[in-house]
């Protein structure tokens, strides 16, 4: 009974050491790999600096910490003078941030499409609009743009604005300009520019038939 009694304590014994004690070394190792796996993932962006993006060298071509964009400088936005019947006014155009609107408008003033042009409606207080070359507002240059809505560029006071009909792809050639309270346009009509300097003393005086004698870029 004793020999009998002893072999069954060690193989219970042997059955603890087997088993028992398996948990806590798989825990450890678990908690190891996750260690690691952590360790590489916070090192993971540091690893290849010479990678794109992960470091530029400053003596890399266009690298510049100064400037946000990369060290890659956008041109100036162009400045396009507005002659009328009221006198003159500037506007900036903005290429830089709304690009298809932008140049839109730049191309058909370099091919002098808004000469001799009307501003075909006023409302005080809201827009002077022209671009017409029918002068009633149904008419366009013959071909639209789709609709370019930036967040950052809002209805303000001087801000230039794509008239155009129901569907909002259907900008062409008419543009406005706000006089007044406007901001309920925002996200629905493409602003791309803004008068600069005094000239809304010249826009707010311009009346139902005044005339762009003559549209052109700024040379600077």
């Amino acid at each position: 009974m004793n020999k009998a009694f002893s072999v069954a304590i060690l193989f219970t014994l042997s059955l603890f050491l087997l088993f028992g004690c398996a948990s806590p070394l798989a825990g450890a190792a678990a908690g190891a790999n996750q260690s690691g796996s952590n360790a590489a993932s916070q090192s993971a962006p540091n690893a290849n600096p010479s990678a794109p993006g992960a470091g530029a060298s400053p003596s890399a071509p266009n690298a510049s910490i100064s400037n946000p964009t990369g060290g890659i400088s956008m041109a100036k936005n162009p400045v396009v003078v507005f002659e009328t019947n009221k006198g003159v006014f500037k506007a900036e155009i903005f290429v830089n941030e709304a690009p298809i609107t932008g140049n839109n408008f730049m191309k058909l003033v370099r091919a002098g499409f808004y000469e001799n042009l009307t501003f075909h409606r006023v409302e005080p207080d809201f827009v002077v609009q022209g671009g017409d070359p029918k002068g009633d507002g149904t008419g366009g240059s013959g071909q639209n743009i789709p609709l370019e809505i930036k967040p950052n560029l809002k209805h303000v006071y001087g801000s230039l604005g794509m008239a155009r009909a129901n569907d909002p792809n259907s900008a062409s050639s008419q543009f406005y300009v706000v006089t007044g309270p406007a901001s309920f346009l925002d996200g629905q009509y493409a602003v791309f520019g803004k008068v600069l300097g005094t000239g809304m003393d010249v826009v707010t005086r311009i009346r139902v038939g005044d005339r762009m004698t003559k549209v052109y870029e700024e040379k600077s």
